[in-house]
């Protein structure tokens, strides 16, 4: 699932998408959905009682893990207030307390300035449209060359989702890929294909992205980028089998457009003259610096331990840079530099506000200490008893099933990690997991369904420009989903044998 963010990124300031059977607003907004979360949270503090568990702490990592079998219910418990004063928790208070909660090193405070700070230094690098600039012009070289134009592309947005989370960005791309890829031969399909389901399973199977990954493993008490190379290999598994996928479905339709599902959809494309784009010197010197940040963050991580204060003031950083090179360069003026980072931190507060609305749930609750009394403890008891039961590679499945369904009513995934990791990093150590499993669950539940769900504002802003019905797409999609379905399952499979950490 994708990061909630305007319809009008720095990449489709001039997309209004169109939808047909199925919008986004026919659907309950995130916040809608997460304020009765909250309300059921507040009724349920009323009925079940609050428990907790004896910790251990180790004494070199200094990491706190509760004791499986040492539950016990609190002597008294009472249900939350209405409204609450003197900085107390009532059902009213949840979003302040929620958002004001932790410290920079974590949720929820530091977690949404990370994600705002962060979204401010992308909006700049967007606003350059070095990014876009570079993607067309690897088009341009490589539309002669049938045989590798598609791979290259869905590698690149493959690549662009693990690395910086793309999702929304794809609407643009579908608007200026459309009516070459049927000038080829290819279909509205296909275009989705190669720009959209690439970003969304590079999104899945990410090993860095900051705005899921980082967020959920942070939440989880893991360092961020643990277990890079297990998900940089999903990473290539997944992205192959969409190639692979893409490729043969794009030479049946060139060699018989008629079975195309979409075949009888009217033939309406948007003008794309004003995405004519000019290559430039700027375009590889904006480019190279930001390979140069990513590598850094990468290397401040893996050497330094970097961790949240230090990875957003490094994307902050390269955002500065960026926009310095723009400004010498005269692709934009200062001021526009300014606004680029305003509109990205405004894309992004969205998400940033749902992180700190789903830690007032967790506080509603009474909190993600295992020492101390609270619904949650009580919750994740429960939940403990009833996996326990099952062997642990079920149990890994159905964390990765529950994430898959969960992710159709929160499309976003900043704000699904801060809902769900509280419960499921501790639900792991309860069932004798590692919770590198319970984030790795996350990702490919959150960020799979994404292709497919009709809650997806990118999915149907990609759909809608390239005139596709959602039901259409559904039954030509479910197959794929059921594939890479299957092959999470065995992904989540072969990390418990491993023992991933």
């Amino acid at each position: 699932m994708t990061i909630e963010k305007s319809d009008n990124s720095p990449l489709d300031k001039t997309t209004q998408p169109s939808t047909n059977l199925v919008s986004e607003k026919s659907m309950p907004d995130a916040f809608v959905i997460l304020f009765f979360i909250v309300m059921l949270a507040a009724i349920a503090t009323h009925f079940i009682p609050a428990g907790f568990y004896q910790v251990e702490v180790d004494p070199l990592t200094n990491k706190t893990t509760l004791i499986a079998d040492s539950f016990q219910f609190a002597e008294q418990s009472d249900g939350v207030p209405l409204f609450a004063e003197q900085g107390n928790i009532g059902f009213l208070n949840f979003a302040f307390e929620g958002m004001v909660s932790g410290d920079k090193w974590g949720s929820a405070i530091g977690v949404m300035m990370f994600i705002i700070l962060t979204g401010g230094a992308f909006g700049i690098i967007m606003q350059t449209r070095a990014i876009d600039n570079g993607i067309m012009a690897l088009i341009t070289k490589t539309q002669k060359m049938e045989q590798a134009f598609i791979p290259i592309l869905f590698v690149l947005f493959s690549f662009a989702g693990a690395i910086f989370g793309m999702g929304e960005e794809a609407i643009a791309f579908c608007i200026v890929l459309l009516p070459l890829m049927r000038a080829i031969g290819y279909d509205g399909i296909t275009t989705v294909l190669v720009t959209y389901v690439a970003t969304q399973i590079g999104f899945a199977t990410s090993w860095m992205n900051p705005f899921s990954v980082a967020i959920a493993q942070g939440i989880a008490g893991l360092p961020l980028m643990s277990a890079l190379e297990f998900r940089v290999g999903l990473w290539s598994v997944f992205t192959l089998l969409g190639v692979v996928f893409t490729m043969r479905y794009a030479m049946k339709i060139k060699q018989n457009p008629s079975l195309s599902p979409c075949f009888q959809s009217k033939e309406h494309v948007q003008n794309t003259s004003q995405h004519s784009i000019k290559y430039s010197r700027v375009d590889t010197l904006l480019l190279c610096t930001f390979l140069l940040g990513i590598v850094w963050v990468i290397w401040g991580v893996i050497a330094r331990g970097y961790y949240i204060p230090e990875i957003a003031s490094q994307f902050f950083t390269l955002g500065c840079a960026i926009g310095i090179i723009a400004v010498i360069s005269k692709r934009l003026t200062m001021n526009e530099v300014a606004d680029a980072f305003k509109s990205g931190a405004k894309d992004l507060l969205p998400a940033a506000m749902i992180v700190g609305m789903a830690k007032g749930i967790v506080i509603i609750l009474g909190g993600d200490q295992a020492s101390e009394p609270s619904v949650l403890n009580t919750v994740l008891y429960y939940a403990g008893q009833l996996l326990a039961e099952l062997p642990q590679t079920v149990s890994a499945v159905c964390m990765f099933l529950f994430q898959s369904i969960f992710n159709f009513f929160i499309a976003s995934g900043s704000g699904q990690a801060a809902l769900t990791m509280p419960i499921m990093a501790p639900l792991a150590d309860i069932i004798g997991l590692q919770r590198q499993i319970a984030v790795l669950a996350f990702q490919l539940g959150d960020g799979l369904t994404n292709i497919i769900i009709p809650t997806s504002a990118a999915l149907i802003g990609c759909l809608g420009v390239t005139n596709i019905d959602w039901f259409v797409w559904a039954k030509f999609i479910w197959r794929f989903m059921l594939l890479l379905a299957s092959v999470a399952i065995g992904s989540m499979v072969l990390a418990v044998v491993i023992n991933v950490t």
